[in-house]
């Protein structure tokens, strides 16, 4: 299925470019955020008009997403968890126990779906976890998971 860009995508293409991408991923995805529209030729036409205004509102969450990368980049952030006697987390330390940390600690909103961490932290120590801010702004931070000695 033929669709047009409205925005920059990390890996699919850029603002006002027609791909062609699976059905359900137009549909469920793509068209349903309003990242994109289907590929008819008065749509076409209708994103040439826009292009330029599309451009700029990409520039300004660009903008946008740097003044966050800058203020949590390299950052190292404690988490504690309960863990057993050779290290070893009971659970995890989600993506969206990492965004609260962050809005916490620097008042920035970060959605769980841009937290990547490397590998699934399970383990006590130092983690690096990748925040996907922009399709061309990612930051890096570290996060440290330290014993809790009673459940909280």
């Amino acid at each position: 299925m033929k669709v047009i860009l409205l925005e920059n995508m990390k890996r699919i293409g850029s603002i006002g470019e027609v791909i062609d991408v699976k059905r359900g991923f137009a549909r469920n995805f793509l068209i349903a955020n309003k990242k994109a529209l289907y590929a008819s030729k008065e749509n076409i036409k209708e994103v040439e008009k826009i292009k330029a205004d599309l451009a700029k509102k990409d520039n300004d969450k660009r903008a946008e997403a740097q003044k966050i990368c800058d203020q949590i980049n390299n950052k190292e952030f404690l988490v504690k968890k309960l863990s057993t006697e050779n290290n070893e987390l009971y659970g995890s330390v989600k993506p969206t126990e990492i965004a609260k940390l962050i809005q916490e600690i620097n008042k920035v909103d970060v959605k769980p779906s841009m937290i990547q961490p490397i590998q699934e932290i399970k383990t006590l120590g130092k983690h690096k976890v990748k925040i996907s801010l922009h399709s061309s702004v990612d930051a890096e931070i570290k996060i440290i998971v330290q014993s809790a000695e009673t459940i909280q």
